[in-house]
């Protein structure tokens, strides 16, 4: 069988984050540009900017330490 015909192994895409409108959403309902995620769950999208917020912190510190 053909790779692109295998089924999908998580069929469930998701959930986001609407930086627009600042509600979590299940699936693709709004525009890329306005999302963000897939995540695992409601809970963890509603996180999404506390993540981001980290994620930025982490690697501004990375490229402190690697620009030292």
């Amino acid at each position: 069988m053909a790779l692109w015909r295998k089924k999908d192994p998580n069929p469930d895409k998701g959930w986001y984050y609407n930086t627009r409108t600042g509600e979590v959403e299940h699936l693709e309902v709004s525009r890329a540009i306005d999302r963000l995620g897939p995540y695992p769950d409601e809970a963890t999208a509603r996180r999404a900017l506390e993540i981001a917020r980290q994620r930025t912190e982490d690697a501004d510190r990375a490229d402190r330490e690697w620009n030292e």
